[in-house]
């Protein structure tokens, strides 16, 4: 469906129905974006299995948006500019001198 495809600014929560975790990771990963995604579920061994497979810049397990400034903030395909905050960032504007 279109709104599971595009980025939409504003209130909106979207639930699509799977049948099988694998089912779950294609229709995540089934969009040209791909800034940050999260996993709910009650099963821990499920949430690390599915979120390596996430093609997502920033992903969380059974919370969202809460980020760690240290960490490198981006997305995959056409979502986030490069990475931004941490080490990552500060390396944007460092030049190695030989």
């Amino acid at each position: 469906m279109r709104i599971m495809q595009e980025v939409i600014f504003g209130p909106v929560a979207t639930i699509q129905i799977f049948k099988t975790e694998e089912e779950a990771v294609k229709l995540a990963n089934d969009t040209v974006y791909g800034l940050a995604g999260g996993v709910f579920t009650a099963n821990g061994a499920r949430a690390l299995r599915v979120i390596k497979e996430l093609r997502a810049g920033i992903t969380w397990i059974n919370a969202y948006n809460p980020t760690f400034n240290k960490a490198p903030w981006g997305g995959y395909k056409m979502s986030g500019y490069g990475r931004e905050l941490g080490i990552h960032y500060c390396l944007l504007f460092s030049q190695n001198k030989d």
